[in-house]
C-alpha cells in the first residue's frame, strides 16, 4: 500500500479507530484533487503532500465536530482549529478523520480495539490514533499525552509514539485535560515518519544539516533509572525490558544503572493531584450543566479536583517544576546521554473496559522532557512490547536521532526479542 495514495483496500472502520464519516472517501477524493491542482509540479509539493493523518478527537478541526469521546453536545465543545492541525494541512496532509479518544482524554474508553489482538485494549487516551497507524489506515496520527496517552498506546499497538518536549508542539485548538502536563504527540510506523511530522509540527525544528556543528556519538551511554519507579513494572515487563537491554549492549550501546526516583510514590501521587485539580478547572462551566452526561470515572476525577484548593495546586506545581532539574542533575552526574525504561507495566491487558496503567510514563510527562517508544518485539502471546527512551528538554532532535539508531539495532535483532 502506498501511504500517499490513501486507504484503497483498507477498511477505514477497521478496529473502530476512527469516528464514523459517511462520505469520507468522496471528501478525501475532492481534497486530493484540490491539492493536486494547487501543486501540479511534483518538485514544488510540500513535505506531507497527500499523506493521510488521523487527528485525535480532542483537537478542533475545521469541517469536523469535536466530541472528545463524550456525550456532551458538540456545539458546546466547538472551537477554532489550532496550529498543530493547520500546520499539517499547510504541509499537504489530508485529514483522514477524527480518531477515537477516551472521554476528555482520561480513562473512560471508546470502542477502539487493538489491531494486534482485538480482544485487548489499544491503550489510551489516544486509542484511535495508535490503532489507526497500527491498522495501516495512515502513516501519521496526532494524539496527546498528559500522563501516558501517546507512549503507552503506541507500545500496546506496536507502533512508534513520540511525545516532544512540553509545548514544542502548540497546544492551541484542543480541549485540555491538565494544561500543565498536556503534550501534543505523534504516532507513526517508524521513526523516519515521526521525523517528517516533527519537522512540520515542532517549533524551531533543526534539520540534520543544521546540527552539523554538534558531533553525535556512534554509540551512546544509556541510563536505566533503577529503584521504585522501575520496580513498578510487571514481571513480564521487566523481563522483556532486561532482554532488550542485553541486546542493545551487544549492539554496542553502553548501559549503566542509575538509582532514580526514590520518591516515586509521591511523584505519581502529585501528578494525579494536579491532573484532578486542573481538569476540574477546565470543566468549570461544562460540568455543572452536563455532569449527568459524564462517565463515572471522569466525574470522580473532577469531583476530587474540586476539593483541591488553588494554594494546594500551586504547591504541587512548584514541586513538579523541580523534577526536570533533578533528572538533568542525575543525567550529568552519571554521564549518560538518554534514559531507557519500559513504556508500560507490560503488554496490552485483555479487555476493553480499561486502557491500562500509565504509571511508567509519569516522570517524563511531569518533567516535560521528550520521550519516544519503539516497538521491541513481542511477549509469549504475540502482543507487542516496546522500549521507552527519554531525553533532555528541548533536545527533541537528538532524541529522534538516537531513536533511529536504536530502531535499527532492534530491527537487526528482530525475532530475538520475541518471548515465543
Amino acid at each position: 500500500m502506498r501511504w500517499e495514495r490513501g486507504t484503497e483496500g483498507v477498511r477505514v472502520d477497521a478496529f473502530d479507530a476512527l469516528l464514523p464519516e459517511p462520505d469520507r472517501e468522496a471528501r478525501l477524493a475532492r481534497e486530493r484533487a484540490d491539492l493536486e491542482s494547487r501543486f501540479r509540479d511534483p518538485a514544488q509539493r510540500p513535505a506531507l503532500f497527500g499523506v493521510h493523518v488521523a487527528i485525535k478527537d480532542i483537537f478542533h478541526v475545521d469541517g469536523f465536530e469535536t466530541r472528545a469521546g463524550s456525550r456532551l453536545p458538540p456545539e458546546v465543545l466547538a472551537g477554532a482549529e489550532g496550529p498543530a492541525v493547520s500546520s499539517l494541512r499547510a504541509a499537504g496532509a489530508l485529514v483522514l478523520g477524527k480518531a477515537v479518544s477516551t472521554e476528555f482524554a482520561y480513562f473512560a474508553p471508546g470502542p477502539t480495539r487493538n489491531p494486534q489482538n482485538p480482544e485487548h485494549t489499544p491503550g489510551g487516551s489516544s486509542s484511535g490514533s495508535a490503532a489507526a497507524v497500527a491498522a495501516g489506515l495512515c502513516p501519521l496520527a496526532l494524539g496527546t499525552q498528559t500522563i501516558g496517552s501517546v507512549i503507552r498506546p503506541a507500545a500496546f499497538c506496536g507502533v512508534v509514539g513520540f511525545k516532544p518536549s512540553y509545548d514544542r508542539i502548540s497546544r492551541e485548538g484542543l480541549i485540555a485535560l491538565a494544561p500543565s502536563f498536556d503534550h501534543v504527540g505523534v504516532f507513526a510506523p517508524e521513526v523516519a515518519w515521526v521525523a517528517r511530522a516533527a519537522a512540520v509540527l515542532c517549533a524551531g525544528w533543526r534539520s540534520p544539516e543544521q546540527r552539523l556543528g554538534r558531533k553525535e556519538k556512534e554509540f551512546l551511554r544509556l541510563g536505566i533509572p533503577t529503584g521504585p519507579y522501575l520496580e513498578t513494572a510487571s514481571e513480564e515487563g521487566l523481563r522483556h525490558f532486561r532482554a532488550t537491554v542485553e541486546r542493545l549492549g551487544r549492539a554496542g550501546f553502553e548501559i549503566v544503572s542509575v538509582p532514580m526516583f526514590a520518591d516515586f510514590a509521591e511523584i505519581a501521587a502529585r501528578h494525579r493531584r494536579v491532573v484532578a485539580a486542573e481538569i476540574a478547572r477546565v470543566h468549570v462551566d461544562w460540568f455543572p450543566r452536563f455532569g449527568h452526561l459524564y462517565d463515572a470515572r471522569t466525574v470522580e476525577l473532577i469531583e476530587r479536583g474540586l476539593k483541591i484548593s488553588d494554594a494546594e495546586l500551586a504547591s504541587d506545581l512548584a514541586a513538579c517544576s523541580t523534577l526536570r532539574g533533578e533528572i538533568d542533575t542525575e543525567k550529568e552526574r552519571a554521564g549518560i546521554d538518554f534514559w531507557i525504561s519500559p513504556p508500560a507495566l507490560g503488554a496490552a491487558p485483555r479487555g476493553l473496559g480499561s486502557t491500562g496503567d500509565p504509571v511508567m510514563n509519569i516522570p517524563w510527562s511531569q518533567a516535560g522532557v521528550p520521550a519516544i517508544t519503539l516497538p521491541a518485539g513481542a511477549n509469549a502471546d504475540g502482543l507487542p512490547m516496546g522500549l521507552q527512551i527519554a531525553g533532555t528538554f528541548g533536545e527533541d532532535e537528538a532524541l529522534l536521532s538516537v531513536a533511529a539508531k536504536i530502531e535499527k539495532a532492534l530491527a537487526v535483532l528482530g525475532g530475538a526479542l520475541s518471548e515465543k
